[in-house]
């Protein structure tokens, strides 16, 4: 089976090179500095950390260069997605068995409009960009595979079996309940980008504590609302811990907070909002889809509407800077 990544992001590139490692029918479709960087040098990647490992792929710089395909790995984010998915069908048509690899669950809406075959991927893992063709990653996977209704088992299993050569790959049967817990974890991403953690200091770290402990735990108290059991994803925080960061006193929970703290690499919000300067985020398909959901079950989650709407004033400023932790908290006290 023909295996094509289409988006060599953080992600997709790192995916993307531990397929090509193990499975030699496997392509990547990268564009500008990044493509001739794969293609000069390969996929640098690296555990955080670790040694460096250069993989070499193969590449090309657009779809009409790709060969044909058998399964297409989609590895943009979803507000992209309208864009690529009118593309990727013109030249493999419907066919090919669609993997998408996006979080929340928007993607579901779009890319059955598309496609007749979608899998879905949950990426267990946190990976970053430093340079064109050069990645970092916490951890190795993992990448779960599944469709809302469990049908294409089949198929399911086919690209299990391709990926789980070079990734764990598990074929998972509680896909709703997977998007949503690790919805829930990325509220996170949110929280750190509007206080810029990773780009320098962020005091007073008790106060950070509380606000980040809160947005999850609102976080969990909108998924259960809306249905959804939780699913643990290996090497993520699982609801307990997160209940105990927020409920028990700080002078049990702080030490540990710091050492994760210290765990926690730049999110994707905050490498397009800050490292990257741009206005796009995945911030509606995380925190606003959880809003949503949160009206629809008459969850009050001060901590979420707060936060969400300060990203939306601060993201969609000409240049962002980030929002001292105390005044985050004033606004959370006021809502």
């Amino acid at each position: 089976m023909r295996v094509i990544f289409f988006g060599t992001g953080a992600i997709g590139g790192t995916a993307g090179a531990w397929v090509a490692a193990k499975h030699a029918e496997t392509v990547l479709v990268a564009r500008g500095n990044t493509y001739r960087a794969i293609r000069e040098n390969g996929l640098t990647l690296y555990r955080e950390g670790g040694p460096r490992e250069r993989v070499r792929v193969n590449v090309v710089e657009c779809l009409e260069d790709a060969p044909d395909a058998d399964v297409v790995v989609i590895a943009v984010k979803n507000f992209n997605l309208e864009q690529v998915c009118p593309a990727i069908r013109d030249r493999f048509g419907i066919k090919p068995v669609i993997v998408g690899l996006q979080n929340g669950v928007r993607n579901q809406r779009i890319l059955p409009r598309y496609f007749p075959r979608v899998l879905y991927g949950i990426v267990g893992y946190n990976a970053w960009i430093d340079t064109p063709g050069v990645i970092g990653f916490q951890k190795k996977g993992p990448i779960l595979l599944g469709t809302p209704d469990n049908g294409l088992r089949a198929e399911a299993r086919a690209v299990a079996g391709i990926f789980q050569r070079g990734v764990p790959a598990p074929v998972i049967d509680r896909l709703q309940d997977a998007a949503h817990c690790k919805l829930v974890l990325n509220l996170s991403n949110s929280v750190t980008t509007l206080v810029g953690h990773g780009y320098g200091p962020v005091e007073p770290l008790p106060l950070f504590q509380r606000i980040l402990s809160n947005v999850l735990l609102e976080g969990i108290q909108i998924v259960r609302a809306a249905g959804h059991r939780e699913f643990r994803i290996s090497g993520m925080p699982n609801w307990a811990l997160i209940k105990a960061s927020a409920k028990l006193p700080q002078f049990a929970t702080l030490p540990l907070f710091r050492r994760n703290l210290r765990k926690m690499v730049r999110s994707s919000m905050s490498q397009d909002v800050i490292q990257c300067g741009r206005h796009e985020s995945e911030l509606e398909d995380i925190n606003g889809y959880l809003i949503g959901l949160a009206d629809s079950h008459g969850i009050p989650a001060p901590y979420n509407r707060a936060v969400y709407r300060l990203c939306q004033e601060h993201f969609s400023r000409p240049a962002f800077a980030p929002v001292p932790v105390r005044d985050v908290w004033n606004r959370i006290a006021s809502t």
